[in-house]
């Protein structure tokens, strides 16, 4: 493309443009929650659940809140890059046009980049009950003590072939699924009430090494050991989708996370005081006059935060 044809515009348009028709990794909506923010951090009160409903004796019996919360402070994220003049003029085959909707595409990653960080760094991070996010031992009021981090040894599961923590069978995660399910649907409130009875989706998240494995897993009848007969499948149950996280790839081999997809508050935060600002030095800038080049910026105020560690859970197979 040559110089005379490419104009700020022209890049402000593009790059907008590829924003726009790519919404990043699908799964970001339904792990979290999306708020503003208008100062340099946001501090955000779980107030604990109001009162199970009781029988009227006596008059009203009302409850306070219990405090816990955290604390998001807001991040500068920023991806600039140079074209060259003399690029700009010989490019026939639209490369720097190409360059600049990549730069969509990474900023469109970037929650995904964001939020794959905290559930890496969720067995060994605090949330807001002061625990780690996968933790064995939540308590909060009268919930008792609770594990979002479960480990499931495959050779005694009540399955077919079992496989391996590293190259686990379809029955084996068909099973495993089911206990993270289970696990979930058993978590309690602070006031000793099920916070996750009515849950029906979930969505299961795993390295690229076990993606043939889980995908039959959740389409596939489960298989009684005892007769080889067909059960239901887990989808007739739950709604159940599958997330295959390359950025997992290189820190967890035997382990995968199961999250609850419908609740009101979702496993994490997303924070966002700018979206993403694309600036431009073109032609006419100090820029290009001095270095005989354009600059081309992005970037944006976010950060991301835990939010229920009640949505989820860790399943380690040894």
């Amino acid at each position: 493309m040559a110089i005379d044809r490419l104009t700020e515009r022209q890049v402000i348009g593009t790059f907008f443009k590829a924003l726009e028709q790519d919404l990043g990794a699908s799964w970001i909506p339904g792990l979290t929650n999306y708020f503003t923010s208008d100062q340099a951090s946001e501090e955000y009160a779980w107030l604990g659940m109001p009162p199970a409903m009781r029988e009227w004796v006596g008059g009203r019996n009302a409850k306070g809140f219990r405090e816990n919360g955290l604390t998001i402070a807001n991040k500068h994220y920023e991806s600039t890059i140079d074209i060259l003049v003399r690029h700009l003029r010989r490019d026939k085959s639209g490369q720097a046009m190409l360059r600049i909707q990549e730069m969509a595409d990474r900023a469109n990653a970037h929650w995904a980049s964001l939020v794959s960080t905290l559930i890496i760094n969720a067995a060994a991070t605090v949330c807001y009950d002061g625990q780690y996010f996968f933790d064995t031992d939540h308590s909060e009021g009268d919930s008792g003590s609770q594990s979002n981090d479960i480990t499931v040894t495959l050779s005694g599961i009540p399955v077919e072939t079992d496989g391996t923590s590293t190259a686990p069978s379809v029955s084996a995660m068909q099973y495993c699924i089911a206990q993270a399910i289970g696990q979930i649907a058993s978590f309690k409130d602070d006031q000793g009430e099920p916070m996750n009875e009515n849950a029906q989706s979930f969505l299961v998240m795993i390295p690229p090494v076990f993606m043939n494995a889980t995908l039959q897993a959740v389409q596939t009848p489960v298989q009684a050991a005892e007769t080889q007969t067909a059960l239901v499948a887990l989808q007739n149950k739950f709604k159940i989708d599958v997330a295959v996280n390359v950025r997992l790839a290189a820190d967890w081999t035997t382990n995968f996370a199961v999250f609850r997809t419908d609740g009101r508050v979702k496993s994490f935060i997303r924070q966002e005081e700018t979206g993403i600002t694309l600036k431009v030095k073109g032609d006419d800038s100090d820029y290009c006059f001095d270095n005989d080049a354009w600059q081309i910026g992005i970037d944006t105020w976010r950060n991301v935060g835990y939010g229920l560690w009640q949505n989820s859970c860790l399943v380690t197979m040894a």
